[in-house]
């Protein structure tokens, strides 16, 4: 196939086949088709767009460029929750438990931190011997005996979206709708799940900037998810604040584990337990959402999903006794300072940017693949908008590797953090659309 005509086709606004899509695919990731004419390529979608059928086709294609998981035919449904990743977004692993627990397979691929929300292996890798690196049969042996498995990307698993999005980050063509949806989905798709929830984060500190441009990923993600087979619906969530009251990698796990214990944050809880009765009812399980969040809301109660997230840990690697005495202790990194109100009042912003960035720049997040992230670093104790303080009340800490990056993160934490005389008006709703 001429590919150089495929490109020109697509500039050109002319609809490609899938013929030439699946082609275009299959040549780049066996080394048939150089970097610049599939930069190239990209570019043209970047401003072209592409339909929804075109859509699924390169996200099929993405898939078919490795292997998928293989699981035995049984009751239990397979699914899995994908998001596009707020500043303190921990759901993914306090749901995966949960799924478990109610009796779905979840074999949840996820990614690392790159920008300022924080990757779920990273955080998984804080926990002392947690492996993210397993193979697909490895992968499909812990769902089976667990419930739940929470791995990173082979390289046998849609190893084409793995070339063409490191392409896309250096070509200034990830904010492309088309080439996040197949990129999301055809890892998904892999995973061989019969129902996918995605929350589309959007706001100050959001995957998406608006609304608009969160609903029309939405909707193409929902939409090539069902054409090519799977119940899909996506949340579109406000990201203005952190989810929960911490940010940074284990910070983050002790909150996880907080929550499965019941004496996590409000907004996690209620994230996990709308997304569980998503899925319950997606499946068929329950009715309607009511009944799905009853369900979920009883079983994280029971204790089992906390007992399920033991189960996960060791089936990946982690001695229970080496966790638990990390867990026990009240700080990991070197140096930890308090954010204090000065004066009474009610906290009016918890500004999620100011503190992605600054945990990032504390070490607990990347500006490069490369680069090596601190598992200890980050804030935590955060207070959210709409409660009262008093004067000398700590609103957040700090946790760094030095006196003076502490400080300096310390200073930039009161900016983000901002105290007035009267309680703001009603806060946006954490969910503020359905898309199905």
């Amino acid at each position: 196939m001429n590919f150089l005509k495929t490109i020109e086709a697509k500039r050109d606004g002319q609809p490609l086949t899938n013929e030439q899509i699946r082609q275009a695919v299959t040549d780049y990731a066996n080394g048939a088709i150089p970097d610049y004419q599939m930069s190239a390529f990209l570019m043209t979608v970047f401003f072209r767009g592409l339909s929804y059928e075109e859509t699924r086709s390169l996200t099929l294609a993405m898939r078919d460029s490795g292997d998928t998981l293989e699981f035995p035919e049984e009751d239990r449904p397979i699914v899995d929750h994908t998001s596009t990743g707020g500043v303190g977004d921990k759901v993914p692993l306090l749901l995966a438990p949960l799924l478990a627990s109610l009796g779905f397979r979840v074999p949840s691929i996820s990614g690392r931190s790159l920008g300022i929300a924080g990757g779920p292996l990273d955080k998984l890798e804080s926990i002392p011997g947690f492996l993210t690196a397993l193979t697909g049969e490895r992968i499909v042996e812990i769902v089976q005996n667990v419930g739940c498995c929470m791995a990173g990307q082979t390289a046998f698993m849609a190893p084409a979206d793995m070339r063409i999005y490191a392409l896309r980050d250096v070509t200034g063509t990830i904010p492309s709708i088309p080439l996040i949806t197949s990129s999301i989905l055809s890892r998904k798709l892999a995973e061989s799940v019969s129902a996918l929830l995605v929350e589309v984060d959007f706001g100050r500190a959001g995957f998406m900037s608006d609304l608009e441009s969160a609903r029309e990923l939405a909707r193409n993600l929902v939409t090539v998810a069902r054409e090519s087979g799977v119940n899909a619906r996506a949340l579109l969530t406000h990201t203005d604040t952190p989810i929960g009251r911490t940010v940074g990698n284990w910070l983050e796990i002790r909150e996880v584990v907080d929550s499965l214990e019941g004496k996590g944050p409000d907004d996690v809880r209620e994230l996990a337990l709308h997304a569980a009765a998503c899925l319950l009812e997606q499946t068929g399980r329950c009715s309607d959402l009511s009944s799905g969040l009853k369900l979920a809301e009883a079983e994280l109660a029971s204790g089992r999903p906390r007992r399920k997230w033991d189960e996960l840990l060791q089936a990946q690697g982690v001695h229970l006794e080496v966790f638990r005495e990390k867990l026990a202790s009240k700080r990991t990194a070197p140096v930890v300072r308090e954010c204090v109100a000065s004066e009474p009042g009610f906290v009016t912003q918890c500004d999620a940017l100011v503190i992605g960035e600054l945990v990032r720049e504390l070490g607990g997040g990347r500006f490069r693949k490369e680069d090596i992230v601190d598992y200890e670093v980050g804030v935590d104790m955060l207070a959210k908008p709409g409660e009262a303080v008093s004067a000398g009340q700590v609103v957040g800490r700090v946790h760094a590797l030095s006196r003076d990056q502490a400080e300096e993160a310390l200073a930039r934490l009161k900016t983000a953090i901002v105290i007035g005389p009267e309680k703001p008006a009603e806060s946006k709703p954490l969910i503020g659309e359905t898309v199905a």
